[in-house]
């Protein structure tokens, strides 16, 4: 009797987002693997270049020989992770790389984690004010990091790393594998994780586990520490809702107060958990 074959599914979405929360949860369950995110995308990237049109490989490897290098590199990343039935990797990149990841794995889903993008701007604005001592890696120069509003609207751009993260879920938001995504938002996961689960294992079509949600553990400080911006992936032990008042100017938090494409599917196919369906 041959064993049942691992399992692939994909954490994406916004940053600030809930992503590595969903994943200190899920990695309660052991038969689970989630971490937050990992090289696994950048590592795919990179490998396209390699032998993409106009480099000087392209015609040396066949279109098989593309899938089993990059099934390969799944592979040899997570095979000290055979024991687990099912992986969730984790990394931004993936909501615009959908139609690889379902060639690859036919049977995957995608999770998007959501927030309203002027929280996002706020929890990130947040942390780069607790280091005070620190120039972080996020921007790379004064011209960008001098005030809260350069700091946001570099934030923003198309190829940084909320306007990237965004623009990329809503290319897979209304794209031809939208039915595949399962978006889910931060205020709801955080006030309500007793009922988002179950419907988070509804869609993978796997067996619902009893999770802790008191006590939730994860921190990634040496990764936090090479960006500059320390505490970025400490989990709470505790998955809780905390109201506060936000530390942008109001007309930043206007502006992008308005960026939640998501909460309209009349032209999607996406399935989206709402407080109705969280009920």
């Amino acid at each position: 009797m041959h064993p049942t074959p691992q399992r692939f599914h994909f954490i994406s979405g916004l940053p600030r987002s809930g992503s590595t929360l969903l994943a200190a949860i899920l990695r309660q369950n052991p038969r689970f693997h989630a971490g937050m995110t990992s090289p696994v995308a950048s590592l795919f990237n990179n490998m396209l270049h390699q032998f993409a049109a106009g480099s000087e490989f392209s015609s040396a490897v066949t279109v098989e020989q593309r899938r089993r290098l990059v099934r390969g590199l799944f592979d040899a990343y997570y095979a000290d992770q055979a024991h687990r039935d099912v992986i969730f990797d984790t990394s931004r990149m993936w909501c615009a790389k959908l139609p690889m990841l379902l060639d690859q794995f036919p049977d995957a889903k995608v999770i998007a984690c959501v927030r309203n993008v002027a929280w996002i701007m706020d929890s990130i604005e947040r942390r780069f004010r607790s280091n005070p001592y620190e120039l972080t890696s996020l921007f790379v120069d004064d011209i960008e990091r001098n005030t809260v509003y350069s700091r946001v609207d570099t934030l923003a751009q198309r190829n940084r790393l909320v306007g990237y993260a965004w623009a990329s879920l809503k290319e897979a938001f209304y794209g031809e594998h939208a039915d595949r995504m399962l978006l889910v938002d931060y205020d709801l996961l955080a006030q309500a994780p007793n009922k988002v689960l179950p419907l988070i294992y509804q869609f993978i079509g796997e067996q619902v586990f009893e999770h802790d949600f008191e006590h939730v553990d994860y921190s990634a400080d040496e990764f936090d520490a090479q960006l500059g911006v320390r505490g970025l992936h400490t989990v709470r032990p505790q998955v809780r809702l905390e109201t506060r008042q936000t530390i942008l100017p109001p007309d930043l938090f206007e502006q992008y107060s308005k960026l939640s494409f998501w909460t309209d599917t009349t032209a999607s196919r996406s399935n989206v958990i709402t407080m109705k369906s969280a009920v």
